[in-house]
């Protein structure tokens, strides 16, 4: 919660600030203060403020113009909120503001404030702790603000991400805004977003751990009422809620529970979504939940008997074994190959194609990657080749069966991946026989064989074309 701060302040304005030993510009400069620091004034003299640092237990000298002073009666709290609304939509001076918003609350009458403050005072730490995340010169400032609202309470926890750290806000406000009386509902759903980012879990988590908190998410996104949102805060919402359902699909078909309510809420949240509606700073978000909701998207479609001259055989194998074996249909049932995977097989998605040459099925082996496992002979021998969704330090993906064109003997893919940050969708067509790359196109339309011979279910069901 946000600390209690002293009667007599003065709040740093520019970053770089010259404490010094004496109130001339040419005594020696004790140290640099940073924007939003809090310091308590203790007199005046030729321009200059006295004012002592309570945080680095040293008093000195600022001139004038490089502080604001605060008054912490009664009377000046509405002042000190109209201040803080204005940072609060003031990227880069997320320190400033929540100075300012420990000020106010601090001057606010004894009664509970409402969530106003505390919803601009947390979202000013989160939009602090992404600017830590970014890396570079700004992140060198950031982390130097978060230095400086640490002493009114707000708190940030570091976790590396492929080889990033990302730094989160712990949320302690936002929990706060979630238990007040008189919570707008935009203010709900800030709070709901703030704490259930998916970018600020634990990558460390087991299994279980990882399950209970997303079903802690899913109970707090589903607490939001959509209907008194904005625009963009409903999209985000719904952004949100396809992440935290598509994750709860995986968990529960990776322990053996039907997965196809929790696929099929993920499916109508991101269909929900109106991605104009988030603007360019959201949509990154947006794409990322297109990621992760088509790779489970299977898990909503119920198993189907699978017709033709080949049969494909799932059961289990070593503990957390699932095994594939492939056979000729008829008297002998002839076992043709088989192979075990520790991801989830997808039944649903096995199609027979090519006169039952070939078969194509689809693999999840992480909650937010799906293989294509191709299923096919060359040189008379039957083997399994895997299409992967990314090879260059991919982070998520999928690759979809879109089609096969049986006069040119080609298979054709519909391929999502993030890379690096970036998102890639790519339409592609290989050989069957041996799968070497033919053609690939940023849209189907560019491929003449997606325009005679992609599949109807894949045209039905695909993210890839929304």
């Amino acid at each position: 919660m946000i600390l209690a701060i002293a009667a007599a302040l003065a709040i740093v304005v520019p970053d770089h600030t010259a404490l010094r030993a004496a109130p001339s510009a040419s005594s020696p400069e004790l140290t640099r203060l940073w924007q939003g620091e809090l310091l308590e004034i203790r007199g005046e003299s030729a321009g200059y403020v006295k004012v002592y640092d309570y945080h680095r237990e040293r008093g000195g000298y600022l001139k004038s113009e490089s502080v604001h002073s605060v008054s912490l009666n009664p009377t000046d709290a509405p002042g000190l909120l109209a201040v803080l609304r204005f940072l609060r939509d003031s990227p880069g001076s997320e320190a400033l503001g929540i100075s300012y918003g420990a000020a106010y609350l601090r001057a606010v009458p004894a009664r509970a404030p409402n969530a106003e403050p505390l919803d601009a005072i947390a979202r000013m730490a989160e939009r602090l702790a992404d600017r830590a995340s970014a890396g570079g010169s700004h992140a060198v400032e950031a982390n130097a603000h978060l230095e400086v609202v640490e002493q009114f309470g707000i708190h940030t926890r570091s976790y590396e991400h492929d080889g990033r750290m990302r730094v989160c806000y712990d949320g302690e406000l936002f929990r706060h805004v979630l238990i007040l009386s008189g919570v707008t509902a935009e203010e709900r759903a800030h709070a709901a977003l703030g704490l259930t980012r998916p970018d600020c879990i634990d990558p460390d988590l087991g299994p279980l751990p990882r399950a209970s908190v997303d079903n802690e998410r899913a109970n707090l996104l589903d607490g939001i009422v959509d209907g008194e949102l904005s625009a963009m805060t409903r999209s985000r919402l719904n952004v949100r809620r396809a992440t935290v359902w598509a994750a709860i699909a995986y968990e529960q078909a990776r322990v053996g529970k039907p997965p196809a309510s929790a696929a099929a809420r993920a499916l109508d949240a991101l269909l929900a979504v109106r991605s104009d509606d988030l603007g360019a700073d959201r949509h990154s978000e947006y794409l990322d939940a297109v990621l992760r909701v088509s790779a489970i998207r299977w898990a909503a479609t119920p198993a189907t008997t699978l017709t033709g001259p080949l049969a494909l055989t799932v059961v289990a194998g070593d503990p957390g074994q699932t095994c594939v074996a492939l056979a000729a249909r008829g008297t002998s049932h002839v076992q043709l190959m088989r192979r075990c995977t520790y991801g989830i097989v997808w039944t649903a998605s096995a199609q027979s194609i090519a006169q039952g040459r070939a078969l194509v099925l689809a693999v999840q082996p992480m909650p937010s990657w799906r293989e294509l496992w191709v299923f096919h002979t060359r040189a008379g021998s039957w083997r399994i080749d895997v299409l992967s969704p990314g090879v260059e330090d991919p982070e998520e993906g999928y690759v979809d069966f879109a089609g096969f064109a049986p006069g040119t003997q080609r298979l054709m893919t519909a391929r999502e991946v993030k890379e690096r940050g970036g998102f890639r969708r790519r339409f592609e067509e290989y050989q069957l026989d041996d799968l070497a790359p033919v053609r690939t196109a940023s849209t189907p339309d560019l491929l003449l064989d997606f325009g005679h011979w992609q599949d109807p279910q894949w045209h039905r069901d695909t993210l890839a074309l929304h």
